[in-house]
């Protein structure tokens, strides 16, 4: 009977939860993100400018719902417009909700404690996009995203805060409340190629779909995860996410991710025959044929506050066509940092609840997967603790990745170590383990399960 009574008790806190995180993380705020025209943006490598001849205006106002765009001159609509266009084509990974249960726990939804996971995806998205799609491709509908679904967002908010109360309340399962339909754009009339793209574009969409089947959904980051001693419900910091991607590539069975793999550095560290080793292992179907890869560092970009020494060379790395992002936040909360505009990073926000999204069924709805509007946070408000990731589709990219990588840390050092180095060899070469490449017994060696024990204690606690 007591214990009868105390799992009555859970089960009443956890829907008192889920009601309060739906009140926490479902607002969407009419807030304006202010991009100066004298200064370019650089968003993942691309860089653009707004700045004409003849303009005193010096800000241009992006807000959410993207309303500000038609009152900018058609001189610089262009620029602006092609910006917009490529940000709301990155992959965009949020709190969900009323997604199938998390296998060992009662948890159905992400919300206050998923957000570095949900980070960590969009880096990984970016990474597939580069291999699948190339770094030219934007999203044909991007600027279709209709501009008024925010005004419907908040009230459908306040319905559903009202309903999920009501639930609690009466110990009833929580009511979905559907979201209003959107406009729907015309049809187009696309060639091969663009086909083919959208059906790369939904598939990576779908290995990040909140099933348990999903390569990269929440489900199979947490099983993995539980090998560093993280459970659901816990909260993960960069570096352990890093590990956490990593190996959630290596036990992906789609044959169309066979060519792709992760290296996570070690203490800083990118040893050079490591990654190549990595590049050049046998496909799963036998075939010797070259990897890309994406490589992760975990760093620390200062002590209990983020040195601004290091501003120049997060710049430097944002700027470069190799990077995939940043896994990093200020305290307590999470970003994926994918640009910036003079000292101020550029990002995408996880903490945003939305509903579940079957990705399993033909054509699921897109829209929720896209950012519409960018945010801006200054550099001085950073965390030091966050993961860097780096694209390369040949060992070739790789080498020429690692020596432009390599001149940017050695100018930004200033006379200090610099944040992490390039070595040539392997790991063991340095009395380091190494780590294996197929792991048959345990996901993580001994030495990687000390390694994330140590990162685990480390990091600040992301919310």
């Amino acid at each position: 009977m007591e214990a009868t009574g105390t799992d009555e008790v859970e089960k009443i806190k956890s829907k008192f939860m889920s009601a309060w995180h739906n009140m926490k993380y479902s607002w969407v705020l009419k807030t304006k993100t202010y991009f100066s025209r004298n200064s370019p943006v650089f968003l993942l490598g691309k860089c653009y400018h707004f700045k004409t001849e003849g303009e005193y205006r010096a800000l241009i106002p992006l807000s959410t719902d993207g309303s500000n765009f038609d009152k900018i001159s058609t001189e610089i609509s262009g620029n602006v417009e092609e910006f917009r266009r490529d940000f709301i084509s990155r992959i965009w990974l949020t709190y969900r909700e009323e997604f199938p249960q998390i296998k060992g726990s009662a948890l159905t939804t992400d919300c206050g404690w998923g957000c570095t996971l949900r980070t960590g995806q969009m880096l990984l998205a970016q990474g597939l996009m580069l291999h699948f799609l190339g770094r030219a491709w934007v999203w044909p509908e991007a600027l279709d995203m209709d501009s008024c679904d925010s005004e419907s967002w908040t009230s459908s908010t306040v319905r559903k805060l009202t309903a999920s109360f009501e639930a609690s309340l009466t110990a009833e399962r929580e009511p979905r409340i559907l979201a209003q339909p959107r406009r729907r754009p015309a049809s187009r009339d696309w060639d091969g190629s663009e086909m083919r793209n959208e059906v790369y574009h939904r598939k990576i969409i779908s290995w990040f779909g909140d099933s348990p089947l999903a390569a990269f959904g929440l489900h199979q980051l947490i099983e993995y995860g539980k090998k560093s001693g993280k459970m659901a419900g816990d909260w993960y910091g960069p570096a352990v996410v890093a590990h956490i991607l990593r190996k959630a590539v290596e036990e992906a069975r789609d044959p169309e991710l066979q060519g792709v793999t992760v290296y996570v550095a070690q203490d800083c560290t990118v040893y050079s025959s490591d990654v190549i080793d990595r590049q050049c292992s046998l496909m799963g179907s036998g075939k010797a044929a070259t990897k890309a890869v994406i490589i992760l560092v975990p760093v620390r970009l200062g002590g209990e506050r983020t040195n601004t020494d290091y501003l120049e060379f997060v710049k430097g790395i944002l700027s470069l066509e190799y990077c995939v992002g940043i896994i990093g936040g200020k305290p307590k909360q999470s970003y994926y940092f994918a640009g910036f505009q003079d000292d101020s990073l550029i990002y995408m926000d996880p903490h945003y609840c939305q509903s579940f999204v079957d990705v399993s069924i033909k054509d699921f709805p897109l829209e929720s997967f896209h950012c519409p509007s960018p945010k801006k946070m200054s550099f001085k408000k950073m965390d030091p603790s966050c993961t860097i990731g780096f694209y390369c589709r040949t060992v070739q990219d790789f080498e020429k990745a690692s020596e432009e990588i390599t001149k940017m840390l050695k100018s930004s050092s200033k006379e200090k170590y610099p944040l992490f180095t390039f070595v040539k060899g392997h790991s063991r070469d340095y009395d380091f383990a190494s780590s294996p490449l197929h792991e048959e017994n345990d996901l993580f060696s001994e030495d990687e399960k000390k390694r994330l024990k140590r990162f685990s204690t480390e990091e600040f606690v992301l919310l």
